[in-house]
């Protein structure tokens, strides 16, 4: 008998004992691991409070069966749960190690980013001072900013639909955790949507690992996420700013394919600041070929492939800048660039001693590029009037005359592109064009011979290799010089 009432207090004091531990693990913190309805009570037949996307922070109070009870801060209603719907935060001396390695896996699988992003906020709120600069808070923060990156990349898609489904709520669950992101019109008529990159700046001034520190970089200074409506002082100021962030990573402790994508990336850059220089009137640094030449064209991925062609654009068409001449003589012809009215600058060709034609433009005149063909009829020049955008000008004599015609990249909106002369045929009735555009959501390069007196392409191809006139007559300074031959 006294046996038996030692076993009944035992289990009572157990009883006891559990139920107070129970109580203790009250409140916690949990996070919604898929998007789930808020019921009014534990039943899945029960009111709907509110519908509740990945990602999303709540308090656990209490639990029922399969059920967590949960509070929701920030619409201030509360309601139930299955147990399977909530992923409970860890807490205690091993929690930031737990939340790392749970973020490390919500980061291999597209379509949690709002979970992950949820993650990564519970572990900057969990680590201590240390931890948040050490190697797990530029882990933290890195997947921070990549989660915040591929939603802004979702929602930049031609068919997507900010307000409408999973993009609508992982959009509003990143906003719930301090995230802000642009929006702007791109040129091929979508929206283009960025995240402000906080994130990945405070990347930077972490212990981070090159790899951490090249994304960070790269993630910061996109080309596509720059403001198109910026005035011309505000894109400098950006640029220099761009320049510097790059400038911060160090190119030798990478490997090799992050190395290519920084040179990249620098290259464009320098090749902006160089037409921003060379429109003030500065001396320009030669430093955008300098970086294109680094990159290690066999170790390109094939989604760096796009990059590549906007960075050898950009370095190509400002390859003349930082080579002013204000004349050439060709001896049966003479070129000039004069001021003209409001800051234009103006080419005047003269043919013994006498005005034949003369052009003016605002953009930036290389007559260190010019070329005259043989017979003394024909004459190439290179003109960028916009950054990343060059075109050639042709003076041509006929019958009645010297004339200017203007050859862009292609017949589109400018974007990024380069028409450059390439030869002279023998003849005097054709010469050998290279053109390489991004315009308007399009991109092509191509080899072409071209009527000296139509203008119009007679024969091209996407290679010069496959060209037999290129093979025969390309002038050897563009062979030597130009980048669209990568």
């Amino acid at each position: 008998m006294r046996r038996f009432a030692l076993v009944v207090v035992a289990a009572t004091l157990a009883a006891v004992f559990m139920t107070e531990a129970r109580a203790a693990e009250f409140p916690r913190a949990g996070l919604v691991s898929q998007d789930s309805p808020l019921r009014g009570a534990p039943r899945d037949t029960a009111s709907l409070q509110a519908q509740l996307g990945r990602g999303e922070a709540l308090e656990i109070r209490a639990e029922r069966g399969d059920h967590w009870q949960v509070w929701d801060y920030r619409r201030e209603r509360g309601g139930w749960l299955r147990k399977s719907q909530v992923l409970v935060m860890p807490r205690g001396d091993g929690a930031t190690a737990e939340l790392l390695s749970q973020l490390r896996l919500a980061r291999q699988q597209w379509g949690t980013e709002g979970l992950g992003l949820g993650l990564a906020a519970a572990y900057v709120q969990a680590a201590t001072p240390a931890e948040l600069a050490g190697p797990g808070g530029a882990e933290a923060l890195d997947a921070f900013g990549t989660f915040a990156e591929r939603i802004a990349d979702r929602a930049s898609l031609p068919n997507a639909k900010l307000g409408e489904g999973q993009l609508a709520a992982q959009l509003d669950v990143a906003a719930r955790y301090g995230l802000k992101f642009e929006q702007f019109d791109a040129e091929d008529g979508r929206v283009q949507v960025c995240y402000d990159g906080d994130a990945f700046r405070r990347v930077l001034a972490t212990a981070a690992t090159p790899e951490q520190r090249v994304r960070a970089a790269l993630a910061v200074t996109r080309p596509d996420c720059l403001n198109p409506k910026a005035t011309v002082r505000e894109q400098e100021a950006r640029d220099q700013w761009r320049a510097q962030v790059l400038a911060q990573v160090d190119a030798a402790t990478l490997p090799v394919h992050w190395k290519n994508r920084l040179l990249m990336r620098r290259a464009s850059v320098s090749a902006s600041l160089a037409f921003a220089q060379a429109r003030r009137g500065d001396a320009v640094q030669p430093q955008a070929l300098a970086d294109f030449a680094g990159i290690v064209p066999t170790e390109l991925t094939e989604d760096d492939q796009a990059a590549y062609a906007d960075a050898a654009m950009r370095v190509n068409a400002a390859r003349w800048l930082g080579t002013a001449q204000a004349s050439r003589d060709f001896g049966a012809v003479q070129l000039a660039l004069l001021p003209g009215a409001d800051g234009e600058r103006c080419v005047e060709l003269k043919e013994g001693s006498k005005l034949a034609v003369r052009r003016c433009s605002f953009g930036q005149v290389a007559l260190a590029s010019a070329s005259l063909n043989r017979e003394g009829r024909a004459l190439a020049l290179a003109v960028q009037p916009l950054d990343g955008w060059r075109e050639l000008w042709l003076f041509v004599k006929d019958r009645e005359g010297w004339h200017v015609e203007v050859m862009p990249p292609a017949p589109a909106q400018p974007g990024l592109g380069v028409a450059e002369f390439a030869g002279w045929v023998p003849g005097g009735a054709q010469m050998l064009v290279a053109r390489e555009f991004r315009a308007e959501g399009k991109y092509r390069r191509s080899f072409e011979v071209v009527s000296l007196a139509t203008l119009a392409t007679e024969r091209q191809s996407a290679e010069p290799a496959l060209m037999g006139a290129f093979q025969r007559w390309s002038d050897p300074a563009w062979r030597g010089g130009s980048p669209i031959r990568r």
